[in-house]
């Protein structure tokens, strides 16, 4: 395969879970008394990939999806959304995943997934990588849910040895206990992946997987130490913390009214993207992540919910501070 036609490099290329998202539309219920429900495209890498190009970035997916008419939906809802899906493999063995919730605001959104004994994007092969697309990638975004099985984990690591840890190669550290034999399994893969890549991003739960640390100052650096240029620690009510070699930064939450929390992240996510590859100072970076993360948990969806970059600024910049560090990131 090439990396594209014209030989122009995607600006954010990202690798991960792919399926569908099936929302009830009644909250404050469980799923046995929910009466209706909405189908939307899901999985973190797709709704990243999502996120990024609402904001204007020429991103694309690889992912797999089953031989069945949801996988038909996501490539098509995929397209739609204005991400390119020529990487997604179709898988004639196992079904297009699909993901339940259950919507109680403000905090509590229990996952129910339906990916056993497997699920396509966990079957992408390092034959399926088009390594010069990942070489060529302005930003390259991998999640640890991708190292769970084989063979995907080859094909991450696949890709991570043609990207040679290029500057804006990251990684959601997205760790999903469902998935993984053990924790310490998961730890054993995210340490390998950690020394591939530039960027790291998650929650504190997920840096105690990653580097044995929940106070969000001694896992950033922990990161660090293990080669990453950009640590950044989600903190949930206390915002989110930034720390490179040369700066730690550490910006508040935006308050709205809560209607799910899901997919927040990966608007964050999409929003990182955006102003990494801008090349905005961390401050900024930051404070425009939280802002799109907060204008996901107001609304029902995720991957159709994420904002455009007007509305992400809106809200951004009503919590912008007098002053702040114009340092830009170089990662």
């Amino acid at each position: 395969m090439s990396a594209d036609a014209n030989n122009t490099a995607f600006d954010v290329l990202a690798i991960g879970r792919s399926g569908v998202d099936i929302y009830p539309l009644q909250t404050g219920v469980g799923l046995e008394d929910v009466e209706s429900f909405g189908k939307f495209l899901g999985g973190s890498a797709a709704n990243v990939s999502v996120a990024a190009a609402r904001l204007g970035c020429r991103s694309a997916l690889i992912s797999g999806v089953g031989h069945d008419p949801f996988g038909r939906y996501v490539a098509a809802e995929l397209a739609r959304l204005g991400v390119d899906n020529r990487y997604l493999v179709t898988d004639d063995q196992f079904a297009t995943p699909v993901t339940f919730c259950e919507i109680f605001p403000p905090d509590d959104f229990p996952l129910y997934f339906y990916r056993k004994p497997s699920a396509p994007d966990l079957q992408i092969r390092p034959e399926n990588i088009d390594t010069g697309a990942v070489k060529n990638a302005r930003l390259y975004w991998s999640t640890v849910t991708g190292l769970s099985e084989e063979p995907s984990r080859s094909a991450h690591f696949t890709a991570w040895q043609a990207r040679g840890r290029a500057p804006l190669t990251v990684l959601d550290l997205d760790y999903r206990p469902m998935f993984w034999d053990s924790p310490a399994a998961a730890t054993d893969q995210v340490r390998r992946a950690l020394t591939h890549v530039t960027v790291a991003v998650g929650n504190k739960e997920e840096c105690e997987i990653a580097v044995g640390e929940t106070d969000p100052h001694k896992a950033a650096g922990a990161l660090l130490d293990l080669g990453v240029e950009l640590a950044i620690v989600k903190m949930g009510p206390k915002g989110v913390l930034g720390k490179t070699r040369s700066q730690t930064v550490t910006v508040p939450p935006n308050i709205v009214d809560v209607v799910n929390g899901l997919g927040a992240g990966d608007s964050f996510g999409g929003s990182l993207c955006h102003g990494l590859l801008a090349g905005w100072p961390l401050e900024k970076i930051l404070r425009y992540g939280n802002a799109a993360g907060a204008i996901v948990a107001s609304r029902l969806e995720c991957s159709t919910a994420m904002p455009t970059a007007t509305e992400v600024a809106v809200l951004a910049e009503e919590s912008a501070p007098e002053t702040s560090d114009n340092e830009a990131v170089n990662v």
